[in-house]
C-alpha cells in the first residue's frame, strides 16, 4: 500500500498562521501535524508517501526532506511555475489534479493507496480500514464520522445505503437539508483504476468533482463509517481548541514533551524561571526551551509557551499558545490568545496586529530592545 498527503492548500481560514507556514506544518506540541500523519503511515508499514506542494512549499520540504528520518521515503510533487522575473508561482491544481500530475509524471498509483489530508491529527486503524475495503470490492472508499447534527453544515455529508455504497454527497448542508450526520474525514483508499476518471487539462477536486462522478457512473465506491479520532484543524478557533485538549490530556498518544518539575509544569531544556516576587504558574502549562519567566508573572494552563520565549515581570498569560521567541512585556494580560509573530487571534477567532495594541502587547524576545515601541516613536518624535 502506498499514501499520498494532501498539502498544496493555502489554509485561508488558519491564518494568521498560515502567513508565514503553509498548513501541513502548524505546530501541536512542537512538532507538525504533518509529522505526526508520517509517523502513523510508518507504523502501518507504509513507507512510499507522496506529497502534493504549492504554497510555502519549501518549509514542508526543508523539514522532512526524503523521509529517511521518519523510515520512509517521501517525494514531492509541485504545482506551479517560475515567472519571467524568476519567482516561483503556486499553482494548485485540485486535490484529484495533483494526483493525475503525479500518475502522469511517473506511475505512482499502480496499487492501493490510502490519501490524507496533511491537517489532521488521526488514529485510524489502517489496516482494519484496508480489509473492509477489500472484502468490498471498492474502487474507492471514504472513511467517514459520525457528527452530532448541529456540526453537520460545517463539513461534507456522505449519503450511504445500508451497505455503505455511497448515492449522493451534500457539501455543507443546513442542518434542516442534511440527510446523514456521517461526514468524510479527508481520508480516501483508491485503486489505479480511479485515475483514469480524472482530466489532465484542468484543475480536478476529489470531493465536488471526481466524486459525484463515481457515483453517477455507478462505480463500487464505499462509505466506511469508524470510530476513531479525528481532529481537524479547520480554523484558528479549532487550533486553540486542539491545544487546550491536548494539554489537558485529553488527546490519546500525545504527550507533552520536557521535564516535568511540578504538577502540571513541563520544561525544556535550559529554562529560567524566577520563583521569586509572587511569581505563579497553573497547570497543565508548557515552557520552552531557552525561556524566562521573571519574577512576578503569572502563567495560568492550559498554556503553551513556545521556545525562546520570555514572559516579563507582571505579565499574566491565561490558557493561551505563545509561538517561539515571543515577549509578553511588563503588565500585559494575555487571556485565551494565540500569538504568532506580529499577529494575535482570540478564542472567538478576531485577527490583531501587535500595532493595534496601545502600549504594545508583546515582542520578539530576540530583540535585545527593551523598550516598547511606543515609548521609542515618541523619544524619536521628540529628538526631531
Amino acid at each position: 500500500m502506498k499514501a499520498m498527503i494532501l498539502a498544496a492548500g493555502k489554509g485561508t481560514r488558519v491564518r494568521p498562521l498560515t502567513y508565514d507556514l503553509p498548513k501541513p506544518m502548524i505546530p501541536i506540541l512542537g512538532k507538525p501535524v504533518m509529522a505526526y500523519l508520517v509517523e502513523h503511515l510508518s507504523r502501518y508499514g507504509i513507507t512510499e508517501i507522496m506529497v502534493n506542494v504549492s504554497y510555502l512549499h519549501e518549509k514542508i520540504e526543508e523539514y522532512f526532506g526524503e523521509g529517511h528520518q521518519f523510515g520512509v521515503q517521501i517525494g514531492y510533487s509541485f504545482e506551479g511555475y517560475t515567472n519571467d522575473a524568476g519567482e516561483v508561482v503556486p499553482e494548485p491544481l485540485g486535490s484529484a489534479g495533483g494526483m493525475k500530475k503525479i500518475q502522469e509524471f511517473g506511475n505512482f498509483f499502480d496499487e492501493t493507496t490510502i490519501v490524507l489530508c496533511g491537517d489532521a491529527l488521526i488514529d485510524l486503524d489502517i489496516k482494519s480500514a484496508l480489509f473492509e475495503h477489500r472484502r468490498k470490492g471498492a474502487l474507492a472508499s471514504v472513511i467517514t464520522l459520525e457528527v452530532p447534527w448541529d456540526k453537520v453544515s460545517s463539513y461534507g455529508v456522505v449519503v450511504s445505503d445500508a451497505d455503505g455504497r455511497i448515492r449522493a454527497f451534500q457539501e455543507k448542508p443546513a442542518q434542516p437539508d442534511a440527510l446523514s450526520n456521517c461526514v468524510s474525514t479527508g481520508i480516501y483508499i483508491f485503486e489505479p483504476e480511479v485515475l483514469e476518471l480524472i482530466p489532465s487539462d484542468r484543475p480536478f477536486d476529489i470531493g465536488s468533482e471526481l466524486f459525484p462522478l463515481l457515483v453517477e457512473k455507478g462505480l463500487p465506491f464505499y462509505a466506511q463509517k469508524r470510530n476513531y479520532n479525528w481532529i481537524d484543524i479547520g480554523s484558528v478557533k479549532d487550533y486553540w481548541e486542539v491545544l487546550q485538549s491536548v494539554l489537558m490530556g485529553e488527546v490519546a498518544q500525545l504527550d507533552v514533551p520536557g521535564i516535568q518539575i511540578d504538577d502540571g509544569l513541563w520544561v525544556g531544556l535550559n529554562t529560567s524561571i524566577d520563583w521569586s516576587g509572587g511569581t505563579r504558574i497553573e497547570g497543565p502549562v508548557y515552557i520552552g526551551s531557552g525561556s524566562r519567566i521573571e519574577a512576578g508573572a503569572t502563567i495560568i494552563g492550559p498554556t503553551w509557551i513556545g521556545h525562546g520565549s520570555h514572559v516579563c515581570a507582571g505579565a499574566e498569560v491565561v490558557r493561551s499558545v505563545l509561538f517561539e521567541y515571543t515577549r509578553v512585556l511588563p503588565g500585559v494580560v494575555l487571556d485565551e490568545m494565540i500569538v504568532f509573530k506580529d499577529y494575535s487571534v482570540d478564542r472567538a477567532g478576531e485577527m490583531r496586529h501587535a500595532s493595534q495594541y496601545e502600549p504594545d502587547a508583546w515582542a520578539n524576545a530576540r530583540d535585545r530592545r527593551n523598550r516598547r515601541r511606543a515609548e521609542m516613536s515618541t523619544q524619536l518624535r521628540a529628538v526631531k
